[in-house]
Parts: structure tokens; C-alpha cells; sequence
């Protein structure tokens, strides 16, 4: 313990000891954040009928409640649908839109990748009416197709600036090179740049899904129907009816998440 308090913290001369501050601090924060997660965990394995913690009496009876709805099974294939969806069309756009602004010479492109990424300074609330009311007019509301499209919308920007932030640490010489031999420029992207920048997309793509899987704002307003998302549902019951149900899709949405970014961090780690 004593070798690890004088040990360096960094490639400065800054010593373990002397950051135990920061790192008190970093662990309250941390817990001031996670605290009402852990809080939702033992909640869903109440017997009671109503939310309690701690609980009283353990029991599965809210996740067989759960995995024995019809509605809620429908909603969360839409949901898990829409997501990966999502993170299909939103990765690609997101990739090819940073990379066209990092190469670009044009002198507006600062101003065109602020306009990209409109969508994350603007209310979610506005997002939704303004969706809500053009999607009646396209007729789409209530559809997958409509669903994907607002949630493509919001994920973009984060895609946008994680593969930006990637492709500024990387050395565009490589790619150059490769034209230089005779490579097309789309086959030195694919074949120099992607594999470099592949941890960076991975993520982007990772996020890109959980965003669509976690977002109720802009589902209460353009999803419903057969094509109601598993959030939307939640939100609803909130509002109707509270039972620890809520709790056990809370924890499985909790899981999912942790399982995704788990994994995408043992992929850097394995990479690096």
C-alpha cells in the first residue's frame, strides 16, 4: 500500500498520495450517481405488490410477470428492434459525415457539423412536437420506419462526435499513401482508416443503440399501437399504475446496458 501511495499516478511526478482527494471525491460522485440503481435492483425481486425497499420477502414473481406479458414482450422487441436498427443507419451516417468534415477543406464546415449535431442542444420536448407533427403529415406516426428515423436523428450527433474525436488522433498520411499506390479512396478508407478508428466506431454504434433503447421523449409522441416501445410502456404504467414490474425492466434494461459497454471495453482492451 505504501509503494502505491508514492508510486507516480501519471507520467508527471504526481504521486498516488497526493491525488487521494481526487479520487474521494470521483467515489462519492460515483456513488451519489449509482446509488439510486442499486436501490432499483433488490426492488424487483419484491413479493409485495407495491415498490418497497428493502424488500420484506424475496421473489421472481414481477420478472415472470414480465416475461409472461404479451404487451410487454411486444415492446420490447420493438424497442430492441428499433435500436438495432438504429444503430444501423445512424454508425454508417454518423462515420461518413465526421470523416467528409475532417477531410473537407471547405471553410464552412465548422458551421455544418454544428447543424449536424442540432438535434443534442435542442429540447428533446421540441424534437418530439416538431417529429410528431410532420411525421401525421408524412403519415408515418405509430410506424418502426418513423421510430428508426427519430431516433437515427438523435443518435447521430454522439456518432458524429466520437468518430471525429477518433479520426483527430489519427495520422491521415496512411490513408494518403495508400491512394498515392493507386487505392481508391473509398478502399484506403476501408482498408487503412476503419480498422484504425474501429474501436471509436464500436462505441459510436454501442451508444447509438442504447440511445434508441432508453429514449421515451420522442417514443410518447411518434410510437404506439403495435410498434410501442418498451419505455414508452414503462413511462405509461408510471402513470397509471405502479407495481414492482417496473423495477425487473429496469434491471434488465440496467443489465443489457452494462452487458453492451462491458463488452465494448474488453474490445479496446483486447485491441490495444
Amino acid at each position: 500500500m505504501q509503494r502505491w501511495l508514492e508510486s507516480p499516478a501519471s507520467e508527471t511526478q504526481v504521486i498516488h498520495r497526493q491525488r487521494l482527494w481526487l479520487y474521494a471525491v470521483s467515489i462519492l460522485i460515483m456513488l451519489f450517481l449509482v446509488a439510486p440503481t442499486l436501490i432499483v435492483v433488490p426492488m424487483s425481486f419484491s413479493e409485495s405488490q407495491y415498490l418497497e425497499f428493502p424488500p420484506e420477502n424475496w421473489s421472481t414473481r414481477w420478472y415472470d410477470h414480465y416475461f409472461g406479458s404479451a404487451e410487454c414482450m411486444s415492446a420490447t422487441a420493438t424497442s430492441l428492434t428499433a435500436s438495432f436498427l438504429t444503430m444501423l443507419v445512424a454508425t454508417p451516417m454518423g462515420v461518413l459525415a465526421a470523416y467528409g468534415l475532417h477531410t473537407s477543406q471547405v471553410k464552412a464546415g465548422r458551421f455544418v457539423f454544428i447543424l449536424l449535431i442540432t438535434p443534442m442542444m435542442v429540447p428533446l420536448i421540441l424534437v418530439a412536437i416538431g417529429a410528431f407533427y410532420i411525421y401525421v403529415k408524412l403519415k408515418v406516426l405509430y410506424t418502426l420506419f418513423g421510430l428508426v428515423l427519430a431516433h437515427s436523428m438523435l443518435a447521430l450527433p454522439l456518432v458524429m462526435i466520437v468518430a471525429a474525436s477518433a479520426l483527430k488522433s489519427y495520422d491521415m498520411n496512411q490513408e494518403m499513401a495508400a491512394r498515392a499506390l493507386g487505392a481508391p479512396r473509398w478502399k484506403a478508407f476501408l482498408t487503412v482508416t476503419l480498422p484504425q478508428i474501429r474501436f471509436a466506431v464500436i462505441i459510436a454504434a454501442l451508444l447509438s443503440f442504447l440511445i434508441s433503447f432508453d429514449e421515451v421523449v420522442v417514443a410518447m409522441f411518434i410510437s404506439g399501437g403495435d410498434n410501442s416501445t418498451l419505455t414508452r410502456n414503462m413511462f405509461n404504467a408510471l402513470r397509471d399504475q405502479i407495481d414492482p414490474t417496473i423495477a425487473s425492466i429496469s434491471t434488465i434494461m440496467i443489465v443489457i446496458t452494462l452487458a453492451l459497454m462491458t463488452a465494448a471495453q474488453l474490445f479496446g482492451k483486447k485491441r490495444s
